[in-house]
Parts: C-alpha cells; sequence; structure tokens
C-alpha cells in the first residue's frame, strides 16, 4: 500500500492516540472529516489498522514484577512444540513470546504481581511443560523504552 505524506500523519496520530476524534483528526492533518474518515477505513479494511485498545499501567494494575525468559527447549518434538505454543498462548503473564536464532529457543516477556507469582509461574507452569528443558531469567530493573508504535517504512 502506498502511504503519502498525509497518510503517514494519520498513522502517527491513531498511533499516538486511537481515541482522537475523526473532526480533530481531520483538522490536524488537513483534510475534511468524511475524507479522513474514509481514509481510516482503507487503512482498517487493508489490514494496516489491526485493531484499537486502551494501554493499562502494569504497576497500576498491581503487576510490579516483570522477567525476559530465554527458554531452552529438551528436543523439537512436534507433539511437544505444539504443547508448548498453546500453553504459552494460553498464559496471561506472557506478554509477548518469540521463537528466536541464538542461543534460547524461545524468549518471553512475563509480567506478574511480584517474585512470588513469577516462581509460581514456573514451578507450576512453564517447567512442568514437556518441551521446556531450562529457563533463564532476567528481571526488568527498569524500563528505558516501551513502544507499540510502528515505525512506518514509507514515511
Amino acid at each position: 500500500m502506498f502511504l503519502d505524506s498525509r497518510d503517514c500523519q494519520l498513522l502517527a496520530l491513531l498511533q499516538k492516540d486511537c481515541r482522537i476524534s475523526n473532526a480533530d483528526l481531520a483538522e490536524r492533518v488537513g483534510m475534511s472529516s468524511s475524507a479522513c474518515w474514509r481514509r481510516v477505513r482503507v487503512f482498517e479494511e487493508a489490514g494496516l489498522i489491526s485493531q484499537y485498545r486502551a494501554e493499562l499501567s502494569p504497576e497500576h494494575a498491581g503487576l510490579s514484577f516483570q522477567a525476559l525468559v530465554h527458554v531452552h527447549l529438551t528436543r523439537h518434538n512436534p507433539e511437544h512444540l505444539e504443547r508448548f505454543i498453546a500453553a504459552i498462548e494460553k498464559r496471561p503473564e506472557v506478554m509477548e513470546c518469540y521463537a528466536t536464532t541464538g542461543q534460547a529457543d524461545y524468549h518471553m516477556r512475563v509480567i506478574c504481581k511480584d517474585i512470588g507469582a513469577y516462581n509460581v509461574f514456573l514451578e507450576e507452569f512453564l517447567f512442568r511443560l514437556p518441551a521446556v528443558e531450562s529457563a533463564q531469567t532476567n528481571v526488568v530493573l527498569r524500563e528505558i523504552k516501551r513502544s507499540n508504535a510502528l515505525p512506518i517504512p514509507s514515511c
């Protein structure tokens, strides 16, 4: 999809605040409200905008423990791997999970109430999965940067 500079402005504004009114959005990019609304609909129908959501503060939600977990599998048995992925997808503590190259097979960002809750997550869930050999945890001490806004390449 070709994006012109006005499209890039629209997308940047929506990524920053998806609750902005169509009238305010149109005004900020110099478009009529109806043209702006149609353009945003095109983005939605093309799948460029996949969803709108509220981003919650972990601290205000009582979730003060965050860790990056590097998971090593015992073997790459397809059945165990499918069970591992299905189990990870169901766990609300797992905010992100990536299959990667390198020493660890998977990298996850896990968020919990505290270290005790994280220990329960490890002992009663992660280490009981047949595919998991071991996991290395890096506790997040301080968040430096976190963003869900994509840098649009054509802008």
